[in-house]
């Protein structure tokens, strides 16, 4: 769908929502969850990825966010974020990803929506609304929110709902083409989202071991530095853009 701008030029009015999860960003150098090596089995999550865990052992919980954060601000956004990026120049591009480092962000994309929240933030035990950005600061036990409750990463822990899914099913029920990358969506909510997908609606997936079953979805079996920018400039040439 082509409309002519003021300028005379044309825009294009597709909107492709994005679902990414952490095989985008295991190629940048970031431990994924689940997989074999992962960091489930480096660490027991019930010692530092839920509310009880941080009632029990806060500088435990502060010291795993702090070591993650780190080797966040070591790595460097890959081929398959500049694709995306690439991307917003025609169309709009909305990208909703389970991860939470800043990869999309430094990047360069504009629309990025978290759906378990930020490492490179924290946020008020008391008031969820209550959020600081950390950048290169520690967790401490010095931070303490305006009310002198301590701050807590701002992610979202097992046992804990996701405020973010109800837009996040906003975006993909308005999406012209979903694209999932490095995500098997098994782990709920966030696995629903694709149910929130008009029909008719193009689905493609990148993931080289792609197990995700989507009736009719294109599955790229290569990782995602090759398969994003594959399916952009796919996208692009079929656009003429």
């Amino acid at each position: 769908m082509w409309r002519r701008g003021t300028d005379s030029s044309f825009e294009l009015s597709e909107h492709v929502v994005v679902l990414t999860g952490a095989g985008i960003s295991a190629e940048s150098g970031l431990s994924t969850f689940r997989d074999a090596g992962g960091l489930w089995e480096q660490v027991d999550l019930e010692d530092v990825a839920t509310p009880e865990a941080w009632a029990r052992n806060p500088e435990l919980v502060r010291d795993f966010y702090n070591q993650r954060r780190h080797q966040v601000l070591a790595a460097r956004p890959n081929a398959a974020h500049e694709a995306l990026v690439n991307l917003e120049n025609r169309c709009r591009v909305s990208v909703v990803t389970q991860n939470v480092d800043n990869l999309h962000e430094r990047a360069g994309s504009s629309h990025v929506l978290h759906l378990h929240g930020s490492i490179m933030e924290a946020r008020s035990a008391l008031d969820p609304e209550e959020v600081i950005e950390l950048g290169e600061q520690d967790l401490s036990p010095d931070l303490t929110c305006s009310r002198g409750h301590p701050m807590r990463p701002n992610v979202v822990w097992f046992g804990e709902a996701v405020p973010a899914m109800e837009t996040a099913a906003q975006l993909v029920s308005r999406a012209d083409h979903l694209l999932v990358v490095g995500s098997s969506l098994n782990v709920y909510p966030a696995a629903s989202l694709v149910q929130f997908v008009e029909p008719g609606v193009p689905v493609s997936v990148v993931d080289p071991d792609a197990r995700l079953h989507l009736p009719g979805a294109r599955v790229i079996r290569k990782p995602a530095t090759e398969g994003v920018p594959e399916w952009v400039s796919g996208f692009r040439a079929a656009f003429s853009i």
